[in-house]
């Protein structure tokens, strides 16, 4: 496993607030559902899929169509309501956007972001990039209003602890956003009204890690951070699995 920091960073208000309106689950939680980011498609989480397999969890990874969020969301929804019992809904960059508003759901125990954006109501995840200095510069557009990273820059800005031949192969495999998706707003933060935990990739060059701390304390997360690129599913795919396990273990209590 690699070295990771726990840090807690939990806001009393915040806290209150999850317990008051967040649903209880005295059961086990089981299931875990997964949000991949944009620029890489949900393969890149088999790694973590099989570590939480092999201790019981039902992991599920969603593939949304990254068209638009409310696309993004439904399609998250479409596996919520397919699962028997509460789950974890885990979230990685702009995935991070969809379990926000996706994440309000009944059967949403709690959320759990892996180097992701945690927005706040009426925010988009470019005003959130435009807080702090870009972490990357590569981010491009198609003609017809689509966004990838430029694959000259991709393994050093989004995977640069990943062996360059796959993170060659992720940069000439990426999944391309709608530009649309970053500029909606969130309506509905899940979790103002759920636990949740999140992961700071200290070496990310596609979120600012600071940026990343600040959201996390705002949304009184459990917060850890791993030594990782943006892509800590494939590199640190232990302490992606150890914490959502930690996220499941705790909501249960």
């Amino acid at each position: 496993m690699g070295l990771f920091r726990l840090s807690l960073s939990l806001a009393g208000g915040a806290l209150l607030a999850m317990a008051a309106l967040a649903p209880g689950f005295a059961a086990p939680i089981k299931n875990v559902v997964i949000v991949h980011g944009a620029l890489a498609d949900g393969a890149g989480w088999r790694k973590v899929h099989d570590l939480l397999r092999d201790k019981g969890y039902r992991v599920t990874v969603v593939q949304p169509p990254m068209t638009s969020l409310k696309d993004d969301v439904d399609a998250a929804r479409r596996i919520l309501d397919l699962q028997d019992g509460p789950s974890v809904l885990v979230g990685h960059s702009y995935g991070g956007m969809v379990v926000t508003q996706a994440g309000s759901a009944e059967n949403v125990a709690g959320l759990v972001y892996i180097a992701a954006f945690q927005p706040d109501e009426g925010e988009n995840l470019l005003d959130l990039a435009g807080r702090m200095p870009p972490a990357t510069t590569g981010i491009k557009a198609t003609p017809d209003g689509y966004l990838y990273l430029d694959p000259k820059v991709y393994p050093a800005d989004f995977a640069a602890d990943v062996p360059l031949a796959e993170a060659t192969f992720m940069a000439h495999s990426q999944v391309l956003p709608a530009k649309a998706s970053f500029e909606a707003r969130i309506t509905q933060p899940a979790w103002k009204t759920r636990k949740n935990w999140a992961l700071i990739a200290t070496e990310d060059r596609a979120i600012n890690p600071d940026l990343m701390r600040m959201m996390a304390k705002r949304a009184g997360s459990t917060a850890i951070e791993v030594k990782s690129s943006h892509a800590p599913f494939l590199s640190q795919p232990e302490a992606v699995a150890g914490l959502i396990e930690t996220a499941a273990n705790a909501l249960a209590q």
